[in-house]
């Protein structure tokens, strides 16, 4: 596997969404779930549409075994996520039991080249320089959580890494990069 970069750039990540949401909503909803929640990509491409659908509306939190470690994770579902699932959800007659990033060819999922076509299609679009592929949305997560000032306790959870200085290095943070946080109580 090489190694990829976080995109850091929201104006990229914004011109990548774009980019996808003209060309399909499950390629559109794919990024945003990658970038929003950090989960791998073939935990991604397992989750079924009963994951993420309670029957009325998409689930808060979206609750997946992890292929690598055997464990339960809850994974937050903000509101991007939310909009970009029901939009999808929408679109088309899905049943409970269909994986949520369903082959226009079979009822299988996309596959992981698929879905580093989709990606690094849209990044060199955009002129993303650099390697780009499907470990860039966990990255990019990463990084600007890391940004916004969420705990790097809480990124090596997230990433099971077992030191603050592999996450940083993961995520793509120097260690003379030190981000300006704002801590705004707002009282």
């Amino acid at each position: 596997m090489e190694y990829v970069e976080p995109i850091r750039d929201v104006d990229s990540i914004n011109a990548i969404k774009e980019i996808l949401q003209k060309q399909s909503q499950r390629d559109y909803l794919l990024f945003v779930l990658g970038i929003n929640t950090g989960i791998r990509i073939s935990d991604l491409l397992s989750i079924k549409i009963e994951d993420i659908w309670d029957g009325t509306g998409i689930k808060e939190f979206l609750y997946l075994k992890e292929t690598n470690s055997d464990e339960t994770k809850g994974y937050y579902l903000n509101n991007n996520v939310k909009l970009a699932c029901e939009n999808y959800l929408n679109m088309y007659d899905f049943k409970d039991s269909d994986y949520l990033f369903k082959s226009k060819k079979n009822n299988q999922p996309i596959t992981r080249q698929q879905a580093y076509r989709i990606i690094n299609t849209a990044a060199k679009e955009v002129g993303i320089p650099g390697k780009i592929g499907t470990h860039t949305l966990r990255k990019t997560f990463g990084y600007h959580a890391y940004q916004k000032g969420i705990a790097i306790s809480i990124l090596m959870g997230i990433y099971h890494h077992h030191s603050p200085s592999e996450t940083l290095r993961y995520i793509g943070i120097s260690k003379n990069e030190k981000p300006l946080i704002k801590v705004d109580v707002n009282l």
